[in-house]
């Protein structure tokens, strides 16, 4: 069973439409009755549909091939044919369409939370022969073909959608501070690569609003050239908004983890490092580790802030939370368009109206809206 996929190759197709029908009119006492083929139906799209509740594209690998139904054939007695069926594939969000073939992207549905997608349209259905009867040819023999439906072979992957991404090395306590801010349940043990997909938690805010965690697995030095699970989850944090580097101060690479991360994000894109960012410093319960903690901040004075907690004894979390609310804050554009332009206050023009009456004369007729002061 596959617990977590992020990508899947599929193949798509619409239907194709109904074909014309020729058929002529029999009935008692009307003799010559003319053509009576109806149309063929159109064939049913492919639609994409953004849920909500999904986190994986686990179901696309247990189904690779989705096609809409045909649309049925017209009949006679001016029938028409049926639409076909659509076919409705669910995605979550933040997923990217592309072209199996060439790798160009199709569509992207960035931070779209729900709605659909018309991907491929359905054949339109043929003409029946009551469309080609003239003062000719009063008799067509003629109907036409259903268009055929498209098919693409693509390639669906999900880019998580999240506020801020937790970034660090592996056994770093990412996954312990995802669980302690948020109802995740991610797991947590003393190995390495404990985390092995990523995980989601809200962090809930007082004002009724939140902010999406990024748990993902953890990078080793090398991690661009394969090391480790390597930069296949990396693709995730470049939705953020923002990231937090955890480093762990009873490693004794402490002082230097922080270049390491740096550049394994730097060697995925090099986006990733613009974006803002804190260093959350991790185990302060452990011995030693707050002279660690004091050498990690005067290394990175003036360069990025440092904040040092213990999950285990709940030292430095509400400040820490606070950093996170603060950087969110700082991170997140929020676009508002203004329209200047209000309709009730706008300067109509006078539009002359004319109305003829039943002795041909002409009334002008002038209304003008004015302005509210």
């Amino acid at each position: 069973m596959i617990k977590f996929a992020d990508e899947a190759k599929i193949r798509v197709s619409s239907g194709k439409g109904g074909n014309g029908c020729v058929a002529f009119r029999r009935e008692k006492y009307v003799p010559n009755g003319g053509p009576a083929g109806g149309d063929g139906g159109r064939g049913g799209d492919v639609i994409f549909q953004i849920k909500q509740n999904m986190r994986t594209l686990t179901h696309l690998r247990n189904k690779t091939v989705y096609k809409a139904h045909n649309g049925q054939e017209g009949m006679g007695k001016k029938r028409f044919g049926r639409k076909g069926d659509d076919v409705i594939i669910p995605l979550p969000p933040g997923c990217i369409i592309k072209d199996a073939t060439t790798g160009k992207l199709l569509h992207d549905f960035e931070d779209m939370e729900e709605g659909e997608l018309v991907f491929l349209k359905g054949g339109n259905g043929g003409w029946g022969n009551c469309h080609f009867k003239g003062p000719i040819s009063q008799a067509p023999r003629v109907a036409l073909k259903g268009q055929e439906g498209e098919e693409k072979e693509i390639i669906v992957e999900l880019n998580i959608v999240a506020d801020i991404g937790f970034v660090g090395h592996p056994n770093a306590g990412k996954s312990s501070l995802l669980n302690y801010f948020t109802n995740a349940r991610a797991k947590v043990a003393d190995y390495p690569f404990t985390t092995k997909f990523p995980n989601l938690g809200v962090l809930r805010l007082d004002n009724e609003g939140d902010i999406v965690l990024l748990d993902i697995p953890g990078l080793l030095e090398g991690a661009g050239e394969g090391v480790g699970l390597g930069l296949r989850f990396l693709k995730h944090i470049s939705r953020t908004v923002a990231i937090a580097f955890l480093i762990d101060l009873s490693d004794e690479n402490y002082l230097t983890a922080y270049e390491t991360l740096c550049k394994e994000l730097k060697s995925f894109s090099d986006e990733l490092v613009k974006k803002d960012h804190i260093i959350i410093a991790t185990k302060l319960d452990l011995p030693n580790t707050d002279e660690h903690l004091i050498e990690l901040k005067k290394k990175m004075e003036g360069k990025c802030k440092v904040v040092g907690i213990s999950v285990f004894n709940n030292w430095g979390m509400d400040e820490v939370k606070k950093e996170l609310i603060n950087l969110f804050n700082k991170s997140k554009k929020i676009e508002v368009e203004e329209d200047s332009s209000d309709f009730m206050l706008q300067e109509l023009e006078d539009v002359s109206y004319e109305v003829r009456d039943d002795f041909g004369a002409t009334i002008s007729l002038s209304r003008k809206r004015r302005a509210k002061k």
